[in-house]
C-alpha cells in the first residue's frame, strides 16, 4: 500500500492509541512514526487536544540521515562530515534542500555534479520503497527506530537540538493548519521552537507543492474521521 492508503486504517489504530495514552501520560509529549506521517500527527493533536508543541512528526529526520548516507557512499567522504536537511511532507513530494545541505561547509550544489546530486535526491525521495523492495514484506525499521530514538533523547535530556521534523503550523513558511517537515528545535517542551530557512523561488515552489500533497491527505482524514 501507498502511504495513502494506509489512512483509513491507521487513523482508527492511532486515534484510539493518542486518547488512550493519555490518560494514563497525561503530561507526555508524541512523537508519531505512523503513516501517512504528517496527517497521523494531526490526527493525533486534533484527538487529544494537546498543545501543538507536544506532538512532532518524525519524518525529516530520518530522509536527512538516508540522504547523508547516500551522500558518504557517493563521496567517499565520512557521514560525520556531511549535513542534509529534507523538508516538506513524508512522502515522494519531500524537498531536499540541496543548497542548505553540505560537506563540512562545502554545499551538496557544489560538491557534486549536478546528475550525481539529482540521483542522491530521487534516491532519498524513494528510500521507504526501495526498503520495502528489498524486504519485500514489511517496511524499513531499523533508522525510524534509530530516528525516534534520537527525538525522545532530545526531548527528555533537554538537548535543544535542532531536526527536521514534522510540526503544526501556525503561519510559519506560509503554511497554516497542517503538519509539515521543518526544522525544529527539540527540548524538554516537545518542539521548542521552528527554524525559518531563507528560501529561493524553486525551493519554495517544491515546498508549495509539497504542502498541497499534505493538504490533501489531511482533507481526506477530515471527511473519514470527526475531529
Amino acid at each position: 500500500m501507498s502511504r495513502d492508503d494506509l489512512l483509513s486504517a491507521n487513523a482508527e489504530i492511532v486515534g484510539k492509541a493518542a486518547t488512550e495514552t493519555l490518560k494514563h501520560s497525561p503530561d507526555a509529549c508524541y512523537i508519531v512514526l505512523t503513516n501517512p506521517l504528517d496527517t497521523m500527527a494531526y490526527l493525533t493533536m486534533k484527538k487529544t487536544g494537546l498543545p501543538r508543541e507536544r506532538v512532532v512528526g518524525q519524518a525529516g529526520i530520518l530522509d536527512s540521515a538516508r540522504m547523508r548516507a547516500f551522500v558518504a557512499m557517493e563521496t567517499g567522504v565520512s557521514v560525520e562530515n556531511i549535513h542534509c536537511y529534507v523538508l516538506g511532507g513524508h512522502g515522494d513530494e519531500m524537498v531536499p534542500l540541496t543548497r542548505h545541505s553540505n560537506v563540512a561547509g562545502i554545499p551538496l550544489r557544489d560538491y557534486l555534479p549536478a546528475e550525481r546530486l539529482e540521483a542522491i535526491v530521487e534516491r532519498t525521495r524513494k528510500g521507504g520503497g526501495e526498503i520495502v523492495n528489498l524486504l519485500k514484506s514489511g517496511s524499513a525499521f531499523y533508522a525510524p527506530a534509530a530516528a525516534c530514538a534520537q527525538m525522545a533523547e532530545a526531548i527528555l535530556k533537554d538537548k535543544r537540538l535542532i531536526v527536521p521534523a514534522a510540526a503544526y503550523m501556525q503561519g510559519e513558511y506560509g503554511l497554516k493548519d497542517i503538519f509539515f517537515g521543518v526544522p525544529v528545535m527539540l527540548g524538554a517542551n516537545g518542539v521548542e521552537k521552528i527554524l525559518e530557512y531563507s528560501l529561493d523561488a524553486e525551493e519554495k515552489a517544491a515546498l508549495e507543492k509539497s504542502a498541497a500533497a499534505v493538504k490533501d491527505t489531511h482533507e481526506a482524514l477530515k471527511k473519514l474521521v470527526k475531529i
